[in-house]
């Protein structure tokens, strides 16, 4: 049977398997070892698994994500989200939608804490929900503020997703999170002024609140003080090349922890908690990347990834149509499958075919512009109606919210995302400027 077409069957079955809602793990993992055996046979897929899964997980990079997810449990817990958002509240909230902005810079800050959008969305959603539906909030644009600003978890560092991006394909992990810090200012920018414009156009929707005098205001700041400090510390660290992306994380997790003990705000049942949620959290991580491991690997016993990227570089093709048409698959699928199985998935397929077409940029500056365009449309698809995961996540904590409301409340904040994602893709540079700067 001709390896091409089996390589097609397999991804056709798997996407039957994704529509019927079958685990993605399970999924990828058995369609993969099915793949695996026919394109060799039994016994290689045996010796592949004696040896996969030890090579696999016992890498000294993979050991971020835990570390990284551990830290966001932990700043859960230790009510970081609540300071942070009463600080945005305290110095923007009197803005007619300021609520609503206080909510997005919130997330922005938590969501560099979590790396984890779906984290960012019902952690934030907890403290900021209640004080904008008190003070008259529209549901629409509460709901749609909250599961937009969820999105940024994806992608401003560190970013679990963007740490396995950089694995798969291979880059370097510090530059990676350098190169999506512009692109992540661009996302908060271009929210805040969704609300801005969404509030005059609807200024009964979200009332302007009373000035806070100033002394609270810079009680608010005092509030955080150290939480920008562990966090900016860490990624400056990493920055700035005082130890790697692990110890960064490492340092985090004792200093979050150590604030969280100090401040009383994390008990020891608090801590036991924290640690079995990262256990879940990380299983439910690793067994999805083991799944797509496998399925990968089928595929490159195909060849269809070198025989695709091939095609391409010979077919006559605008290299611009290409990534247009990946931009559009991306949007499809992020509607139906969460943002890290979508990543696993698909990049090793779109990244070859990607880095053999000519944009005029260098292969790394290629390479992180391409990674930063894939998580920005994955976070569209976080929140396009009807099955974006984040709409469904603000959903279960505001019942009290119809879902047309929720999903109306969505529309500002796609039309600023198609707004970025035009611009990254018109200006490159955008991507790769500040990686340049810093390592010059």
């Amino acid at each position: 049977m001709d390896p091409m077409f089996i390589a097609a069957l397999m991804v056709v079955i798997l996407l039957v398997m994704i529509f019927l809602r079958a685990p993605i793990a399970l999924a990828m993992g058995l369609v993969g070892s099915a793949g695996y055996v026919t394109l060799a046979s039994p016994m290689a897929l045996s010796a592949y698994l004696s040896t996969a899964w030890p090579d696999k997980f016992m890498s000294y990079e993979l050991a971020i994500v835990p570390l990284f997810i551990l830290m966001g449990h932990l700043a859960t817990r230790t009510g970081i989200s609540a300071k942070l958002f009463n600080a945005a509240n305290a110095w923007i909230g009197h803005f007619r939608g300021g609520l609503a902005m206080a909510a997005i810079a919130g997330c922005a800050m938590f969501g560099s804490i979590s790396g984890s959008s779906l984290a960012t969305a019902s952690t934030m959603a907890r403290v900021a929900l209640p004080e904008m539906r008190k003070h008259g909030y529209s549901g629409a644009l509460s709901a749609g503020s909250l599961a937009a600003g969820g999105t940024l978890g994806i992608l401003i560092p560190p970013s679990v997703v963007l740490i396995i991006y950089a694995l798969l394909t291979e880059q370097n992990i510090v530059k990676l999170f350098l190169a999506a810090t512009l692109p992540g200012i661009l996302a908060v920018l271009g929210f805040m002024t969704a609300i801005a414009i969404y509030a005059r156009i609807y200024p009964t929707e979200a009332p302007a609140l009373p000035r806070k005098p100033l002394i609270e205001r810079i009680k608010a700041l005092g509030d955080i003080w150290y939480i920008v400090g562990i966090f900016g510390g860490v990624l400056m660290g990493i920055y700035g090349g005082i130890f790697t992306p692990a110890e960064g994380a490492s340092v985090g997790v004792v200093a979050t922890m150590a604030a969280g003990l100090v401040t009383r705000s994390l008990s020891l049942p608090d801590l036991i908690d924290c640690l079995i949620d990262t256990a879940g959290s990380s299983a439910m991580i690793f067994a999805i990347i083991f799944g797509a491991d496998l399925f990968n690997v089928a595929l490159a016993l195909s060849r269809m990834p070198t025989e695709v990227a091939g095609w391409f570089s010979g077919a006559d093709i605008a290299p611009m149509t290409v990534l247009i048409a990946i931009i559009a698959f991306y949007l499809v699928m992020g509607c139906v499958m969460d943002s890290l199985s979508m990543i696993l998935l698909t990049v090793p397929v779109f990244f070859p075919t990607v880095m053999v077409l000519d944009f005029g940029l260098l292969p790394e500056q290629q390479a992180m512009w391409f990674g930063i365009i894939t998580l920005v449309v994955v976070e569209i698809g976080m929140i396009t109606p009807p099955v974006g995961m984040n709409l469904f996540v603000i959903g279960a904590m505001a019942r009290d919210i119809p879902t047309r409301e929720i999903f109306r409340g969505t529309v500002p904040f796609i039309m600023a995302e198609f707004v970025r994602i035009t611009i990254l893709v018109a200006f490159p540079a955008l991507s790769y400027w500040l990686v340049q700067i810093v390592t010059q």
